[in-house]
């Protein structure tokens, strides 16, 4: 039984353990099924690594879609979803997950820039870092991004991981966000040239320096922190106390069902997004899906042969010619493992899809698409990435994706599903 001041406080404790988690057969069965995904992942990326025609970047690519699947599954770290826990139901810990992978992917940068540009000086920037302009062009595609996120129930990181725990929903939105790409690469020149060609791209070190800039940063993290913390009024009932964590049932219980700590999540999240940085790209999900977008709209002559600023703009859009980029390994390795973790967490449901929430999907995807095109990028590349690397458009593109967010599940925008 849980007691009356426990349920009271959000905060379940482990008496009910027993009748929660039961090791059957069918668990059993399960769990190695799961494991034999992240194995036969794991196995793929070795073969990728050992194939000239891939080369090792694919390889690392695949190995850390893995690693982000279980954590974004295990984590429940879906920007929608954290927002609306703080908007609607005024629960602040997956907030904190959010802001922990802000401040370690910070200190994971600062140290990563001080080794490719000791001083900074005005003139460069650091290579591939999702450092973008700040326009209007970026307002509008964050508040098209971010209503997108209120109609389609996710942000595409969301969706890609909920497609592993068997969301039909996510299926009709992703097709919408690659429309939306296509739809953002159709009007990019002229976007490009009257709102993103003239507008400054700001970076918070050329200013105040690496020092000034990560104090600042970790400031108004800090300060985020407090307030959201301020601003809750229950705790998360998905982190359960347990009696007794090292048997083994709670042990398996631990690595299986309860969610993971919102704070452990975060730093590995950060970790990983400094890791990658340093070894290929920054994180994002979007490369794969524009590159496909502009390869069929090349095809069919529905773009024009030259897009201005596309490729030498920094993002997680800037487009390659590959059939599957190397975020598209990610993105693979990302699905496959999510599914692994939700199936072998009982948490793998085949989601009963309505018409209303195919077409709010649909019409959510299609905003995310062009508003992750027009901002080149989503809340991973240039929210989570940006932030990390000191570029004010990640802060802007936050801010304004928030607002949206929080002001559209005040409206109820979200129930339309």
């Amino acid at each position: 039984m849980i007691s009356p001041a426990a349920e009271a406080s959000g905060v379940t404790q482990s008496a009910g353990l027993d009748s929660k988690f039961i090791w059957t057969k069918r668990e059993a069965l399960k769990t190695f099924i799961g494991l034999a995904i992240v194995t036969a992942l794991v196995y793929l990326a070795w073969i990728l690594g050992n194939n000239p025609d891939f080369g090792s970047n694919a390889s690392f690519s695949l190995l850390i879609g893995v690693a982000l699947g279980i954590l974004f599954e295990r984590g429940r770290f879906c920007f929608f979803c954290i927002f609306r826990d703080l908007a609607e139901h005024r629960v602040a810990v997956g907030t904190i997950s959010i802001l922990v992978a802000l401040a370690t992917g910070t200190l994971g940068y600062s140290i990563v820039f001080a080794l490719f540009l000791p001083v900074p000086n005005g003139e460069f920037l650091p290579p591939s870092a999702h450092i973008s302009p700040v326009s209007w062009a970026l307002v509008a595609g964050a508040f098209a991004f971010g209503l997108g996120m209120v109609l389609s129930g996710a942000c595409i990181a969301g969706h890609l991981y909920r497609l592993g725990q068997g969301s039909l929903r996510a299926i009709p939105s992703l097709v919408g966000v690659v429309l939306g790409l296509s739809l953002g690469l159709i009007g990019w020149n002229d976007i490009y040239l009257n709102l993103i060609q003239d507008a400054p791209t700001i970076w918070l070190p050329d200013s105040l320096g690496y020092a000034g800039s990560l104090v600042l940063t970790l400031f108004v993290i800090g300060t985020l922190a407090v307030a959201a913390i301020a601003y809750s009024k229950r705790r998360d009932r998905n982190y359960e106390v347990l009696s007794n964590p090292f048997d083994l049932k709670s042990i398996a219980y631990s690595l299986l069902r309860k969610r993971w700590s919102p704070a452990l999540v975060g730093i590995a999240i950060g970790v990983i997004g400094t890791v990658a940085y340093l070894r290929i790209e920054p994180l994002g999900v979007t490369r794969q899906f524009a590159s496909a977008s502009r390869t069929i709209l090349e095809t069919q002559g529905l773009i024009p042969d030259f897009l201005y600023g596309m490729d030498a703009l920094a993002g997680c859009i800037g487009l390659v010619g590959q059939a599957i980029t190397n975020n598209g390994w990610l993105i693979l390795g990302l699905v496959l493992a999510s599914f692994a973790a939700a199936l072998a967490g009982g948490r793998f449901k085949i989601e009963r899809l309505s018409f209303k929430g195919a077409v709010s999907g649909f019409a959510g995807g299609i905003l995310l698409g062009w508003g992750a095109l027009v901002s080149l990028g989503c809340t991973i590349g240039v929210l989570l990435s940006g932030v990390q690397a000191f570029s004010v458009s990640g802060w802007v593109f936050g801010l304004v994706v928030f607002a949206v967010v929080f002001l559209g599940i005040k409206l109820r925008l979200h129930t339309f599903a």
